[in-house]
């Protein structure tokens, strides 16, 4: 009977520091990558980058003048256009 009962407070724990680290932002991508990610797909010099809830905005300045927000989603790196 014990050993079932220590398996579950094994799992519950695991669970909870998995949660911990998810929640510090250890699983977060970097600026740089950030900015790696969105030139990929949409080349041009970076202007800036800043954090805005769950998304770096990178503004980029394409090669014919206009000025393009990307969106990178700081944990899954999911790139969209603005």
């Amino acid at each position: 009977m014990q050993l079932p009962l220590c398996f579950a407070i094994l799992a519950l724990v695991s669970i909870l520091t998995i949660n911990q680290a998810h929640a510090t932002g250890q699983n977060t991508i970097s600026k740089k990558e950030a900015v790696q990610l969105a030139t990929t797909k949409q080349p041009g010099k970076t202007l800036k980058i800043s954090l805005e809830g769950d998304y770096f905005i990178v503004r980029i300045l394409q090669s014919d003048g206009r000025i393009v927000d990307v969106k990178v989603h700081k944990i899954t790196g999911e790139v969209k256009k603005d």
